[in-house]
């Protein structure tokens, strides 16, 4: 996927429709030849109601950028989501979204439309990314009738390489994003926010990168799933 991904982009580009979608695609995507420290990423987490994308909504969005490697918190922005329908109360517990506060949110398209301009040209990093993927390509087809495509690192999968090539004994509950953040001695975050979660994957793919050969003389293509 990652020698192919930009011709997909070209393809689809010819048929997109006008609008966020279109402009989002106009972007070429960073060479996975390139230095990881020469590539934008823009980190992304979402709260919703499930974790099934065929009936589960999106509550919220949170991302911030990565330059290099650098977290650029001035970039940081969450987002509500109004949903046409109750929050149920497992994830109101979860998430501490509740009914009153989504509806005070913004539409889907508003959020996603702000997004993909914050997306555009970058990497997306993301934990556990199926989760990402599969709710904002959907996200995208009821908005503009196309899905989304883009290059994704999954800090997941990340791990689960490192632990695998160097036969490192683990449990599923240590892929879990927290766990990670503390084996690098990251910053604790509070967890189930969009926004603190997004930062926290942003920096654990840092120490991911640094701490792999020394983060020297990487290409993006070793990331990427």
């Amino acid at each position: 996927m990652p020698l192919f991904i930009d011709w997909r982009r070209r393809w689809r580009l010819r048929t997109a429709p006008r609008g966020p979608l279109r402009g989002y695609l106009e972007h070429p995507f960073p060479l996975a030849n390139r230095d990881y420290r020469d590539v934008e990423y823009l980190a992304i987490d979402l709260e919703t109601t499930g974790l099934d994308c065929k009936r589960d909504l999106i509550l919220s969005v949170g991302y911030v950028t990565v330059r290099g490697i650098q977290v650029d918190l001035s970039t940081a922005c969450h987002r509500v989501v109004r949903i046409d329908r109750a929050i149920p109360e497992a994830s109101a517990v979860i998430h501490q979204i509740t009914d009153d506060q989504s509806a005070r949110g913004q539409e889907l398209a508003e959020v996603m439309e702000e997004m993909l301009e914050h997306l555009a040209g970058k990497v997306m990093i993301a934990h556990h990314a199926h989760i990402e993927e599969s709710f904002l390509s959907k996200a995208c087809k009821e908005c503009w009738g196309k899905g989304l495509l883009m290059p994704v690192i999954d800090t997941q999968e990340l791990a689960f390489r490192t632990f695998e090539r160097r036969q490192i004994p683990f449990k599923p509950s240590d892929l879990r994003l927290h766990a990670l953040g503390h084996r690098y001695n990251l910053p604790r975050y509070s967890a189930h926010n969009a926004l603190s979660d997004a930062i926290a994957a942003a920096e654990l793919f840092l120490a991911q990168a640094a701490y792999r050969d020394d983060g020297k003389n990487l290409k993006l293509a070793e990331f990427l799933c």
